[in-house]
């Protein structure tokens, strides 16, 4: 994912009220800009810390800047942007970096499937076969090149996981994507501490089928970019 113009480079001051950060500009300005992340963003935060942002002419926008890249308190970066997460796996699998999910004919995006008013966010398919891709951005890096999911307690990703169970009762190959935006992390598991219903969930949706692929990106202010299997371990 290239970012045109290249992302500007600012300072992080603070991020408040969960959608806000103010930031110092390249020119001494300070600016609020929008976070897009919902998050607790645990361990991404470091105030007084290089942070990169894209810049929108929508004239609708209340806030004309968007926070896309975090330096973390270890010194590493942090794409915080969730909704770039499914776009960079969408590239990934087209460019043939996840070998895993080659193969296939079609590629759909937030088809609606399940019991639970869902939408997945990848749908692949052939005549013979269809695969449902569930997308998780990962940020939080808790040390020794260890990043863990959620960040906070997460109803809405226990659903998901529900969801892709089903998907495989009835036949259908299901995926859990975790998206690494962290530079630093190196592998992946659940957050057993913060949310055990989800890590306990993750642990029967594997038992039923359910397949866990992560995949760490290359970041700069030029381009985020998927580029690596990541290991998962429960």
């Amino acid at each position: 994912m290239k970012f045109q113009p290249s992302l500007a480079q600012g300072t992080l001051l603070r991020r408040y009220k969960r959608f806000l950060a103010d930031i110092r500009c390249s020119d001494g300005r300070e600016i609020t800009i929008h976070c897009p992340n919902t998050g607790s963003m645990k361990h991404c935060l470091a105030e007084n810390s290089p942070c990169w942002y894209s810049r929108s002419d929508n004239p609708k926008r209340k806030y004309a800047h968007t926070w896309e890249i975090a330096t973390t308190p270890s010194g590493d970066l942090a794409g915080i942007n969730t909704s770039c997460s499914n776009a960079l796996v969408v590239e990934a699998i087209k460019s043939g970096c996840v070998t895993e999910l080659q193969g296939y004919e079609n590629l759909a995006t937030e088809v609606r499937y399940g019991d639970e008013r869902s939408r997945i966010d990848i749908l692949l398919s052939t005549d013979s076969e269809v695969c449902y891709v569930e997308v998780k951005n990962v940020t939080m890096a808790v040390g020794d090149g260890l990043g863990l999911f959620p960040d906070s307690v997460s109803a809405r990703g226990t659903k998901h996981l529900r969801e892709l169970m089903l998907m495989r009762e009835k036949g259908h190959r299901a995926v859990l994507f975790y998206c690494v935006q962290h530079t630093g992390i190196q592998r992946v598991s659940p957050a057993s501490d913060i949310d055990p219903v989800y890590a306990n969930t993750l642990a029967k949706a594997i038992d039923a089928g359910v397949e866990v692929l992560a995949y760490g990106a290359k970041m700069s202010p030029n381009e985020i970019v998927l580029q690596r299997a990541l290991p998962f371990n429960l």
